[in-house]
């Protein structure tokens, strides 16, 4: 008789090599065994070989989707808040009613797609907590698809409430109300989490919440619309990522109304540098394709400034009084809310006493990458070492959830647990910054020099001319969408632009690893009275670096961008009061980079670009004085900038080593 050997039934961890060499030992294992039978049985075998191929790719792509279907059953329902409006919520509850589950609530504007009692999701965010058991609750936020009532974006929380009067907090707090009571198999314990705009709800749930919601995972979070995430950084418009999310986003629509019967307007166009360039000033996108009928592109273009309007829209000072356990989780290469997910931390951290369970995940991820959206092995041309996606889903956030949801396991997870880029290794600290760490001034010198050392020559400065009309690109690519890969690009594009200056370090002697927000301050003068600055923060690899297989461009002298941002001239000294700079008269102009974890190895080299375009993902400055957002074509002016760097006028960054 013939004999199937056990492992040709192979899984998905099975490595490639293995299954294209197992068909062949399996009919070796017959032809051995049985040489008279081979035809016969050699048919019934391929069979079964393609029967079994059939059911293993099955079971590759839809897992998560038929453990969906098979372990849950999905109920919909509509959820009435404290002033009568009722929001669209669907519940997937565990067919195994032999114990309770705690609730895991997402809220979103995004739709609770698929909709249909019989249509269920393929995947959830995290399958771990999928199959250890959950009660999964998705609702669409007030206003958004089947949801009642009118959507505001990045709703203000409402002080001093009365009865009826609502938020996304009281949104939240009557939802759990409602589910803790009416959710079949509960045990009475809420986790609120979510991803970008889902992220600023679950943020919301830590304000004035439910006893019920013991813990909160605010993701990439929406948290400050004006200073660093999403729409501007910096008070620097962000062009690209505004016209493309409100294109369609922001469009009316009527309500309830379902995905599929909502049309998106799709805007293509081959290079997005090009493109952005030929549209001109900001009023000309209104009158060409934005229309009047987007309220939130409307409210940006009337809002320039850090006024009462965005002030409404942070909703750091609220968070006080925190009584769920705390995990904000960001990418270290988050294009959109990186800014978001460490300042949610740090408001959290000194606004509560230090009772409070409050911890931070950063891992090497673009936006939203740990949520199923990459394994997190690599971004673009750098690779990370491993899955840090999984080991995230896995190790962090389904024993956070565990531990606080179904008392399971004891809370080991340390205050920040950061990915250190550079050496790709995961750290664990006491506190975010970690308090070994010893901040440096590192000096902008002639002849492009960086050294820990102030100038010592009395005049130094280097100049370039700065013309509105061919801005500084963001990336060496021509394409259509803002790519999230710039975030670890090759910066060597820049480089040799005249007008963008270049600053470096002598090759390093030993490992140099900086964590935390770096400060950088220039002395800087303009010909014109306003100008964006942008600084970027880059590790040169050695010209012998090896090549990585996955990498798009040469190892060798490779320039990644570590971090980089962008701030408005005119809020150097105060988001709420802009001030003109005087023509080529010095200004002091401090600004902040968000943190990084990273390590410059020994026989790297650290560079830093500065420039005063960053195009299309940042709008054009005018170099005039003028409201930016009703600015003219004709207002666009080349101009001549400078950055000094002597004894008296040491422009610098601010970086913080860490002592090991």
């Amino acid at each position: 008789m013939y004999q199937i050997i056990p492992y040709f039934i192979y899984t998905s961890d099975t490595p490639q090599y293995q299954k294209e060499f197992l068909p062949c030992r399996f009919l070796f294992f017959v032809f051995k065994n049985k040489p008279y039978r081979f035809m016969k049985k050699l048919l019934l075998c391929l069979v079964g070989f393609l029967f079994v191929q059939s059911l293993s790719a099955q079971t590759v792509t839809e897992t998560d989707s038929a453990f969906i279907r098979n372990h849950f059953t999905k109920q919909e329902v509509y959820i009435r808040m404290r002033d009568g409006v009722q929001l669209f919520t669907t519940i997937y509850t565990p067919n195994d009613v032999s114990k309770k589950y705690p609730i895991l609530l997402k809220r979103t504007p995004y739709t609770v797609a698929p909709y249909g009692k019989y249509d269920y999701v393929k995947t959830f965010q995290n399958m771990t907590l999928g199959r250890e058991g959950n009660i999964f609750v998705f609702q669409d936020v007030r206003g958004r698809w089947m949801s009642e009532s009118e959507f505001v974006d990045v709703r203000p929380i409402v002080e001093h409430k009365k009865n009826t009067d609502i938020d996304e907090s009281t949104d939240t707090y009557d939802t759990a109300e409602w589910l803790v009571k009416n959710a079949d198999g509960n045990n009475g314990r809420i986790g609120v989490y979510g991803i970008s705009y889902p992220g600023f709800y679950a943020t919301n749930a830590l304000v004035e919440s439910h006893p019920s919601v013991k813990a909160v995972s605010p993701q990439a979070p929406v948290t400050d619309w004006f200073i660093g995430d999403d729409f501007h950084h910096g008070g620097a418009f962000m062009l690209m990522d505004a016209v493309q999310f409100y294109r369609n986003f922001g469009r009316p629509h009527p309500k309830p109304v379902l995905p599929e019967n909502f049309v998106n307007k799709e805007l293509t166009y081959p290079d997005n540098y090009d493109f952005f360039l030929k549209m001109g000033a900001l009023p000309n996108y209104k009158t060409k394709f934005m229309g009047d009928s987007i309220k939130f592109w409307n409210d940006l273009m009337s809002h320039p400034n850090y006024d009462a309007f965005w002030k409404a829209r942070n909703i750091r000072p609220h968070l006080k009084n925190t009584k769920p356990a705390v995990l904000t989780v960001g990418g270290l290469f988050d294009a959109e809310d990186c800014y978001g997910a460490w300042r949610t931390y740090e408001a959290l951290e000194k606004q509560n006493t230090p009772s409070l369970s409050n911890r931070l995940v950063m891992g090497p991820w673009f936006h939203g990458a740990w949520g199923g959206r990459s394994e997190g092995d690599f971004l673009g041309n750098i690779q990370f070492g491993s899955k840090t996606s999984a080991y995230f889903q896995t190790e962090i956030e389904a024993k956070f959830f565990n531990f606080y949801l179904k008392d399971q396991g004891t809370m080991t997870l340390p205050e920040a647990t950061v990915f250190e880029t550079g050496t790709n290794q995961w750290k664990s600290y006491d506190t975010w910054p970690p308090k070994n760490n010893k901040p440096r001034n590192i000096y902008m010198q002639p002849n492009g020099k960086l050294t820990f050392s102030t100038p010592s020559v009395q005049t130094g400065s280097t100049s370039w001319i700065s013309d509105p009309a061919k801005p500084v690109p963001y990336t060496e690519d021509v394409g259509e969408d803002r790519t999230r890969e710039y975030m670890t690009d090759d910066q060597r594009f820049a480089a040799r632009r005249p007008d963008v200056l270049v600053f470096e370090t002598d090759v390093l002697t030993e490992d140099m690893t900086v964590v935390g927000p770096i400060d950088a301050t220039l002395f800087f003068s303009t010909t014109g009275t306003d100008a964006d600055v942008v600084v970027k923060v880059i590790d040169v690899f050695p010209d012998d670096a090896p090549q990585w297989e996955g990498s798009k461009v040469p190892q060798g002298g490779y320039q990644m961008l570590v971090r980089g941002e962008i701030l408005r001239g005119r809020f150097r000294y105060s988001w709420e009061k802009p001030q003109p700079f005087t023509p080529n008269v010095i200004a002091k102009v401090p600004m902040q980079l968000p943190d990084i974890s990273h390590t410059f190895k020994k026989g790297h080299r650290l560079m830093v670009q500065v420039q005063s375009s960053w195009f299309p993902i940042a709008d054009r400055n005018p170099q005039k004085y003028v409201n930016i957002y009703q600015a003219k074509d004709t207002d666009f002016q080349k101009a001549t900038h400078r950055v000094f760097h002597n004894a008296k006028n040491a422009s610098h960054l601010t970086i913080k080593i860490l002592d090991k």
